[in-house]
Protein backbone atom coordinates (compact mmCIF):
# COMPACT_ATOMS: atom_id res chain seq x y z
CA UNK A 1 0.00 0.00 0.00
CA UNK A 2 1.01 3.58 -0.94
CA UNK A 3 0.45 6.84 0.45
CA UNK A 4 -0.11 9.75 -2.18
CA UNK A 5 0.57 13.36 -1.02
CA UNK A 6 -2.05 15.42 -1.66
CA UNK A 7 -2.16 19.27 -1.21
CA UNK A 8 -5.12 20.28 1.28
CA UNK A 9 -5.46 23.49 -1.39
CA UNK A 10 -7.48 20.46 -3.50
CA UNK A 11 -10.21 20.19 -1.64
CA UNK A 12 -10.53 23.81 0.57
CA UNK A 13 -10.55 26.48 -1.79
CA UNK A 14 -12.26 29.57 0.60
CA UNK A 15 -14.30 29.79 3.61
CA UNK A 16 -16.95 32.17 4.34
CA UNK A 17 -17.08 34.55 6.92
CA UNK A 18 -20.85 34.87 7.29
CA UNK A 19 -21.44 31.82 8.89
CA UNK A 20 -21.23 29.20 5.75
CA UNK A 21 -18.49 27.34 3.92
CA UNK A 22 -18.03 28.46 0.32
CA UNK A 23 -15.88 27.07 -2.58
CA UNK A 24 -14.81 28.83 -5.33
CA UNK A 25 -13.71 26.77 -8.73
CA UNK A 26 -10.77 25.51 -8.73
CA UNK A 27 -7.34 26.74 -10.01
CA UNK A 28 -6.12 24.99 -13.34
CA UNK A 29 -3.37 22.67 -12.81
CA UNK A 30 0.08 24.24 -14.25
CA UNK A 31 0.54 23.49 -17.64
CA UNK A 32 -3.17 22.81 -18.71
CA UNK A 33 -6.25 21.45 -17.89
CA UNK A 34 -5.86 18.13 -19.32
CA UNK A 35 -3.09 17.84 -16.91
CA UNK A 36 -5.27 17.75 -13.77
CA UNK A 37 -6.26 14.36 -14.42
CA UNK A 38 -5.07 11.34 -12.03
CA UNK A 39 -5.62 8.66 -15.09
CA UNK A 40 -3.54 8.67 -18.56
CA UNK A 41 -4.02 11.64 -20.62
CA UNK A 42 -2.75 11.38 -24.37
CA UNK A 43 -3.73 12.66 -27.27
CA UNK A 44 -5.98 10.76 -30.24
CA UNK A 45 -5.32 10.07 -34.01
CA UNK A 46 -1.68 8.66 -32.28
CA UNK A 47 -0.98 4.67 -30.69
CA UNK A 48 -0.76 5.10 -27.08
CA UNK A 49 1.97 5.71 -24.77
CA UNK A 50 3.94 1.56 -23.66
CA UNK A 51 2.50 0.93 -20.59
CA UNK A 52 4.11 1.80 -17.66
CA UNK A 53 4.25 0.64 -13.77
CA UNK A 54 5.07 3.81 -12.63
CA UNK A 55 2.32 5.37 -10.46
CA UNK A 56 2.90 8.91 -12.29
CA UNK A 57 4.27 9.98 -15.28
CA UNK A 58 5.79 12.62 -18.14
CA UNK A 59 6.67 12.69 -21.38
CA UNK A 60 7.29 15.84 -22.86
CA UNK A 61 9.30 17.47 -25.65
CA UNK A 62 12.00 19.63 -24.29
CA UNK A 63 12.85 21.39 -27.25
CA UNK A 64 9.12 23.22 -27.34
CA UNK A 65 7.94 22.54 -24.32
CA UNK A 66 4.97 20.60 -25.19
CA UNK A 67 3.68 17.72 -22.86
CA UNK A 68 2.91 14.63 -25.35
CA UNK A 69 1.56 12.00 -22.51
CA UNK A 70 0.85 12.42 -18.93
CA UNK A 71 -0.35 9.73 -16.15
CA UNK A 72 -1.09 11.60 -12.66
CA UNK A 73 1.22 14.52 -13.72
CA UNK A 74 0.35 16.62 -10.04
CA UNK A 75 0.43 13.78 -7.93
CA UNK A 76 2.45 14.95 -5.22
CA UNK A 77 4.84 11.72 -4.32
CA UNK A 78 8.13 11.57 -2.41
CA UNK A 79 10.54 12.43 -4.86
CA UNK A 80 14.07 10.20 -3.45
CA UNK A 81 17.53 11.27 -5.14
CA UNK A 82 15.18 12.67 -8.22
CA UNK A 83 15.46 16.03 -5.84
CA UNK A 84 19.16 16.07 -6.01
CA UNK A 85 18.37 17.70 -9.59
CA UNK A 86 16.78 20.66 -7.47
CA UNK A 87 19.88 20.92 -5.11
CA UNK A 88 22.38 21.34 -7.92
CA UNK A 89 20.03 23.64 -10.61
CA UNK A 90 19.85 25.86 -7.27
CA UNK A 91 23.43 25.53 -6.16
CA UNK A 92 25.26 25.47 -9.04
CA UNK A 93 24.55 29.33 -10.06
CA UNK A 94 25.66 29.82 -6.54
CA UNK A 95 29.23 28.42 -5.94
CA UNK A 96 32.46 28.75 -7.22
CA UNK A 97 32.92 25.56 -8.80
CA UNK A 98 36.71 25.90 -8.32
CA UNK A 99 36.56 27.12 -4.49
CA UNK A 100 37.89 24.27 -2.71
CA UNK A 101 36.71 23.07 0.76
CA UNK A 102 37.27 20.13 3.83
CA UNK A 103 33.52 18.49 4.42
CA UNK A 104 32.31 18.23 7.84
CA UNK A 105 31.85 15.41 9.72
CA UNK A 106 28.17 15.82 9.67
CA UNK A 107 28.62 15.75 5.65
CA UNK A 108 31.04 12.52 5.95
CA UNK A 109 28.44 10.59 7.62
CA UNK A 110 25.06 11.01 5.89
CA UNK A 111 22.73 7.86 5.93
CA UNK A 112 22.26 6.11 2.43
CA UNK A 113 23.96 6.49 -0.60
CA UNK A 114 27.25 7.91 -0.50
CA UNK A 115 30.51 9.14 -3.25
CA UNK A 116 32.75 8.67 0.20
CA UNK A 117 33.80 11.95 1.43
CA UNK A 118 36.23 11.72 4.17
CA UNK A 119 37.12 14.75 6.72
CA UNK A 120 40.93 13.89 5.84
CA UNK A 121 40.07 15.05 2.27
CA UNK A 122 40.04 18.65 0.50
CA UNK A 123 37.38 18.60 -3.00
CA UNK A 124 36.67 21.27 -5.01
CA UNK A 125 32.86 22.02 -5.50
CA UNK A 126 32.88 21.03 -9.05
CA UNK A 127 33.76 17.32 -7.34
CA UNK A 128 31.01 17.64 -4.87
CA UNK A 129 28.76 18.07 -8.02
CA UNK A 130 30.01 15.09 -9.71
CA UNK A 131 29.22 13.10 -6.40
CA UNK A 132 25.81 14.61 -6.20
CA UNK A 133 25.28 14.13 -9.54
CA UNK A 134 26.68 11.09 -10.85
CA UNK A 135 26.96 8.97 -7.62
CA UNK A 136 23.89 9.84 -6.14
CA UNK A 137 25.73 11.24 -2.96
CA UNK A 138 24.08 12.48 0.00
CA UNK A 139 27.64 13.16 1.82
CA UNK A 140 28.15 15.58 -1.28
CA UNK A 141 24.51 16.93 -1.27
CA UNK A 142 25.17 17.73 2.55
CA UNK A 143 28.85 19.60 1.98
CA UNK A 144 27.45 21.41 -0.79
CA UNK A 145 24.51 22.58 1.21
CA UNK A 146 27.56 23.46 4.38
CA UNK A 147 29.08 25.12 1.28
CA UNK A 148 26.35 27.42 0.42
CA UNK A 149 25.80 29.21 3.87
CA UNK A 150 23.80 25.77 6.29
CA UNK A 151 21.38 23.37 5.66
CA UNK A 152 18.41 25.91 6.30
CA UNK A 153 19.07 28.34 3.77
CA UNK A 154 19.75 25.69 1.25
CA UNK A 155 15.85 24.96 1.82
CA UNK A 156 15.14 28.37 1.58
CA UNK A 157 17.10 28.67 -1.48
CA UNK A 158 15.83 25.03 -3.27
CA UNK A 159 12.46 26.22 -2.44
CA UNK A 160 12.38 29.57 -3.59
CA UNK A 161 14.02 28.14 -6.92
CA UNK A 162 11.31 25.83 -6.89
CA UNK A 163 8.67 28.78 -7.27
CA UNK A 164 10.39 30.39 -9.44
CA UNK A 165 9.90 26.88 -12.11
CA UNK A 166 6.41 27.26 -11.37
CA UNK A 167 7.36 23.89 -9.68
CA UNK A 168 4.45 24.23 -7.61
CA UNK A 169 3.92 20.58 -5.96
CA UNK A 170 7.84 20.28 -4.92
CA UNK A 171 8.47 21.25 -1.37
CA UNK A 172 12.02 20.64 -0.36
CA UNK A 173 13.24 18.95 3.11
CA UNK A 174 16.47 17.64 2.37
CA UNK A 175 18.88 18.41 -0.05
CA UNK A 176 19.89 14.82 -0.50
CA UNK A 177 16.47 13.62 -1.31
CA UNK A 178 16.23 11.54 1.48
CA UNK A 179 12.70 11.03 3.06
CA UNK A 180 11.17 13.60 5.18
CA UNK A 181 7.66 14.06 6.51
CA UNK A 182 6.14 16.89 4.06
CA UNK A 183 8.77 16.85 1.44
CA UNK A 184 7.41 16.71 -2.21
CA UNK A 185 7.27 16.43 -5.95
CA UNK A 186 5.89 15.20 -9.04
CA UNK A 187 6.27 14.22 -12.43
CA UNK A 188 5.24 17.67 -14.30
CA UNK A 189 8.06 19.30 -11.77
CA UNK A 190 10.64 16.86 -11.80
CA UNK A 191 10.47 17.37 -15.56
CA UNK A 192 10.09 21.14 -15.41
CA UNK A 193 13.79 21.01 -12.95
CA UNK A 194 14.85 18.72 -15.79
CA UNK A 195 13.92 21.16 -18.85
CA UNK A 196 16.06 24.63 -16.77
CA UNK A 197 18.84 22.15 -15.89
CA UNK A 198 19.58 21.12 -19.51
CA UNK A 199 19.53 24.79 -20.10
CA UNK A 200 22.58 25.21 -17.82
CA UNK A 201 26.05 23.61 -19.08
CA UNK A 202 27.45 23.03 -16.38
CA UNK A 203 24.47 20.77 -15.00
CA UNK A 204 24.42 19.43 -18.15
CA UNK A 205 27.99 18.41 -18.14
CA UNK A 206 27.44 16.89 -14.59
CA UNK A 207 24.56 14.28 -15.51
CA UNK A 208 26.10 12.78 -19.07
CA UNK A 209 29.40 12.36 -17.66
CA UNK A 210 29.92 8.58 -17.22
CA UNK A 211 32.86 8.02 -15.20
CA UNK A 212 35.44 10.61 -13.59
CA UNK A 213 38.23 10.74 -10.80
CA UNK A 214 37.39 11.48 -7.73
CA UNK A 215 40.15 12.71 -5.26
CA UNK A 216 40.94 10.61 -1.95
CA UNK A 217 43.03 11.51 0.81
CA UNK A 218 46.72 11.81 0.76
CA UNK A 219 46.07 13.21 -2.99
CA UNK A 220 44.99 10.17 -4.30
CA UNK A 221 41.92 9.57 -6.51
CA UNK A 222 39.37 6.81 -6.97
CA UNK A 223 36.99 6.21 -9.82
CA UNK A 224 33.07 6.74 -9.52
CA UNK A 225 30.24 5.97 -12.23
CA UNK A 226 27.27 7.21 -13.22
CA UNK A 227 24.11 5.69 -11.66
CA UNK A 228 22.09 6.45 -14.63
CA UNK A 229 22.04 2.98 -16.59
CA UNK A 230 20.94 4.33 -19.73
CA UNK A 231 23.76 7.15 -20.52
CA UNK A 232 25.15 2.85 -21.75
CA UNK A 233 21.95 1.54 -23.16
CA UNK A 234 20.07 4.30 -24.80
CA UNK A 235 21.11 6.10 -27.44
CA UNK A 236 21.46 10.31 -27.41
CA UNK A 237 20.96 9.57 -23.72
CA UNK A 238 21.64 12.56 -21.87
CA UNK A 239 21.19 11.98 -17.94
CA UNK A 240 19.15 13.39 -15.40
CA UNK A 241 18.80 11.81 -12.22
CA UNK A 242 17.03 8.22 -10.42
CA UNK A 243 16.35 7.84 -7.32
CA UNK A 244 15.15 5.35 -4.97
CA UNK A 245 14.03 5.21 -1.13
CA UNK A 246 11.61 2.27 0.90
CA UNK A 247 9.04 4.85 1.04
CA UNK A 248 9.24 6.31 -2.67
CA UNK A 249 10.02 3.49 -4.38
CA UNK A 250 11.35 3.97 -7.86
CA UNK A 251 11.91 7.41 -9.37
CA UNK A 252 13.79 8.99 -12.05
CA UNK A 253 13.74 12.04 -14.65
CA UNK A 254 15.87 11.20 -17.84
CA UNK A 255 16.24 13.14 -20.95
CA UNK A 256 17.53 12.32 -24.58
CA UNK A 257 18.68 13.94 -27.45
CA UNK A 258 18.08 12.78 -31.40
CA UNK A 259 17.67 14.49 -34.88
CA UNK A 260 18.09 18.20 -32.70
CA UNK A 261 14.96 17.08 -30.27
CA UNK A 262 15.07 16.58 -26.56
CA UNK A 263 12.28 14.74 -25.22
CA UNK A 264 12.35 13.94 -21.28
CA UNK A 265 10.35 11.48 -19.39
CA UNK A 266 9.55 11.43 -15.63
CA UNK A 267 8.27 8.71 -13.37
CA UNK A 268 7.16 8.61 -10.00
CA UNK A 269 6.65 5.88 -8.17
CA UNK A 270 7.32 2.40 -9.38
CA UNK A 271 8.06 -1.17 -8.17
CA UNK A 272 10.54 -2.23 -9.70
CA UNK A 273 13.20 -2.20 -12.84
CA UNK A 274 12.33 0.88 -14.69
CA UNK A 275 14.66 1.34 -17.78
CA UNK A 276 13.57 -0.95 -20.22
CA UNK A 277 10.28 0.88 -19.65
CA UNK A 278 11.61 4.81 -20.07
CA UNK A 279 13.42 3.66 -23.11
CA UNK A 280 9.87 2.58 -24.49
CA UNK A 281 8.89 6.22 -23.42
CA UNK A 282 11.16 8.07 -24.88
CA UNK A 283 10.97 6.07 -28.20
CA UNK A 284 7.59 6.96 -27.88
CA UNK A 285 8.03 10.20 -27.51
CA UNK A 286 9.79 10.74 -30.59
CA UNK A 287 7.94 9.28 -32.51
CA UNK A 288 4.50 11.30 -32.01
CA UNK A 289 6.58 14.46 -31.35
CA UNK A 290 5.38 17.06 -33.86
CA UNK A 291 2.64 14.64 -34.81
CA UNK A 292 0.51 14.78 -31.56
CA UNK A 293 -1.39 17.52 -30.47
CA UNK A 294 -0.16 18.22 -26.76
CA UNK A 295 -1.79 17.02 -23.86
CA UNK A 296 -0.13 19.92 -21.87
CA UNK A 297 2.81 22.39 -21.68
CA UNK A 298 5.79 22.63 -19.69
CA UNK A 299 5.85 26.51 -18.16
CA UNK A 300 8.20 28.83 -18.06
CA UNK A 301 10.12 30.17 -15.09
CA UNK A 302 8.40 33.42 -13.71
CA UNK A 303 10.57 36.28 -14.56
CA UNK A 304 13.32 37.97 -12.48
CA UNK A 305 12.01 40.68 -10.62
CA UNK A 306 13.68 43.95 -11.99
CA UNK A 307 16.66 45.26 -9.48
CA UNK A 308 14.55 48.53 -7.31
CA UNK A 309 16.68 51.69 -8.18
CA UNK A 310 18.89 52.71 -5.72
CA UNK A 311 18.45 55.94 -3.63
CA UNK A 312 20.46 59.08 -4.75
CA UNK A 313 22.70 59.59 -2.49
CA UNK A 314 22.47 62.83 -0.18
CA UNK A 315 23.74 66.12 -1.19
CA UNK A 316 24.07 67.81 1.79
CA UNK A 317 26.95 68.07 3.89
CA UNK A 318 27.29 68.41 7.62
CA UNK A 319 30.66 71.08 8.96
CA UNK A 320 33.12 68.48 9.87
CA UNK A 321 33.03 67.14 6.16
CA UNK A 322 33.35 70.61 4.53
CA UNK A 323 37.37 70.78 4.73
CA UNK A 324 38.03 67.18 3.13
CA UNK A 325 35.87 67.86 0.62
CA UNK A 326 37.25 71.32 -0.41
CA UNK A 327 40.85 69.47 -0.33
CA UNK A 328 39.40 66.75 -2.37
CA UNK A 329 38.20 69.51 -4.74
CA UNK A 330 41.34 70.92 -4.86
CA UNK A 331 43.30 68.07 -5.27
CA UNK A 332 40.53 67.02 -8.21
CA UNK A 333 41.28 70.34 -10.12
CA UNK A 334 43.19 69.63 -13.58
CA UNK A 335 45.47 71.45 -15.03
CA UNK A 336 42.72 73.56 -17.68
CA UNK A 337 41.04 74.26 -14.36
CA UNK A 338 43.59 75.78 -12.71
CA UNK A 339 44.47 78.12 -15.65
CA UNK A 340 41.02 79.58 -15.81
CA UNK A 341 40.88 80.21 -12.30
CA UNK A 342 44.24 81.82 -12.64
CA UNK A 343 42.64 84.19 -15.40
CA UNK A 344 39.66 85.17 -13.57
CA UNK A 345 41.22 86.23 -10.69
CA UNK A 346 43.76 88.25 -12.49
CA UNK A 347 40.66 89.77 -14.45
CA UNK A 348 39.47 90.89 -11.25
CA UNK A 349 42.33 92.65 -9.76
CA UNK A 350 43.07 94.30 -12.93
CA UNK A 351 39.83 95.66 -12.72
CA UNK A 352 39.72 96.70 -9.08
CA UNK A 353 43.07 98.65 -9.66
CA UNK A 354 41.99 100.63 -12.60
CA UNK A 355 38.54 101.33 -10.95
CA UNK A 356 40.56 102.36 -7.70
CA UNK A 357 42.81 104.90 -10.18
CA UNK A 358 39.56 106.22 -11.57
CA UNK A 359 38.16 106.92 -8.03
CA UNK A 360 41.45 108.57 -6.94
CA UNK A 361 41.40 110.60 -10.01
CA UNK A 362 37.54 111.85 -9.68
CA UNK A 363 38.72 112.96 -5.93
CA UNK A 364 41.33 115.18 -6.69
CA UNK A 365 39.50 116.78 -9.86
CA UNK A 366 36.74 117.96 -7.51
CA UNK A 367 39.14 118.98 -4.67
CA UNK A 368 40.38 121.91 -7.46
CA UNK A 369 37.01 122.96 -7.42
Amino acid sequence: MWTKIVPIAAFITSVSLTGGTSYAAPTAPVGGEALGSHGLVSPDGVKKPPKSKATSYVIADVTTGTVLAAKDAHGRYLPASTLKALTALTLIPKLDKNRVIRPSRNACNQEGSAVGLSVKAKYKVDDLFKGLMMSSGNDAAMALAETNGGLDKTMRDMNAEAKRLQANDTVAKTPSGLDKPGQSSSAYDLALIARAGLANPDFKRYISTKTAKFPAPKGKHYEISNHNKLLWRYKGMIGVKNGWTSKAKASFVGAATRGGHTIVVSIMRHEGFFWDEVSKLLDWGFSVRGKATPVGKLVDPIPERQAAPQPQASTSVTPAAQPALLDRAASEQTSSTRTVGAVVIGGGLLFGLIWLAYGMRRKRGRSRL
